[in-house]
């Protein structure tokens, strides 16, 4: 791991100042995501007279790790992420897959104690900060995307807003302290269940290094990003939209949702569609 820190010129780019806001009435047509049902197998066990609800964030800790191409059902979708969890959380009981009454989706129930686990999406905050007309990129050194590049950022944690918690990856992975100055961009990956939300930011001091998760940080010049070893759609997407607004002369808050193009590999980051895009 690179251990020098890297000493900047304390100049900046005034090009993320003065970041304005103007609706546009632009949006995409509506999409349906769906997964392919994970297999699962059935239990028999005593049950509870009625359901308990409990809500749950999903279990996979890996960004981005998407499951295999997906199928045309959106119903499917809401069953592969029940049966993704075969035992009940708080008491050890095993699961059964079913709609409970009053519901329209596939939920896991515990044939114990019958708590619902209901999983909810993960938030992934970031930082695009840019230093003399370059943006800040780390190279991975943990998997998934073990050797890629990737903007900082990573799950946001109970207790912090979203904000706090893009400078706080920031200062993990890149051993930089930023100032916030908007949010850029939210980009919605339904079928992984995750969120996006990425701030623009400048560096408050010239100094960076790698952190623990981190092999590499580097300024790249925007012409010299390097679009085909980065880490994931999501940083595809970010970047794309981010050198479309710099070309325009204006930066703007930006809304879609990615979607994997169906038969392609999961590790593709090029391999998406953006759908649902706005801007203002």
């Amino acid at each position: 791991m690179l251990k020098a820190i890297q000493v900047l010129s304390s100049s900046s780019s005034s090009r993320l100042f003065g970041c304005r806001w103007k609706p546009l009435a632009t949006s995409g047509p509506a999409i349906s995501l769906s997964a392919n049902p994970l297999s699962h197998h059935s239990t028999t066990a005593h049950r509870s007279s009625e359901p308990v609800r409990v809500y749950s964030t999903g279990s996979d800790p890996k960004m981005e790790a998407a499951p295999s191409p997906p199928s045309p059902s959106p119903t499917a979708l809401s069953a592969a992420s029940s049966r993704k969890i075969n035992f009940c959380q708080w008491c050890g009981g095993a699961t059964k897959h079913e709609v409970p009454d009053g519901e329209e989706k596939t939920r896991a129930i515990c044939t114990l104690c019958g708590k619902i686990a209901y999983q909810n999406p993960k938030m992934v905050v970031g930082c695009l900060i840019e230093h003399d007309n370059k943006i800040l990129l780390c190279k991975r050194n943990i998997q998934p995307s073990f050797g890629l590049w990737t903007l900082p950022a990573g799950y946001l944690e109970v207790g912090e807003s979203a904000m706090e918690g893009a400078m706080r990856e920031t200062w993990e992975e890149a051993q930089a302290e930023v100032e916030v100055l908007c949010p850029f961009a939210q980009l919605d990956i339904p079928l992984i269940g995750q969120t996006y939300i990425i701030f623009l930011a400048k560096l408050k001091k010239p100094h960076f290094s790698p952190g623990p998760e981190s092999s590499d940080c580097q300024l790249f010049s925007l012409e010299d990003i390097p679009f085909d070893s980065l880490s994931f759609s999501s940083m595809v997407v970010t970047l794309k939209l981010y050198l479309e607004d710099v070309k325009s002369g204006r930066l703007k808050f930006h809304y879609g949702t990615i979607n994997k193009r169906p038969g392609t590999s999961p590790s593709d980051s090029h391999a998406y569609t953006l759908d649902n895009h706005m801007q203002s």
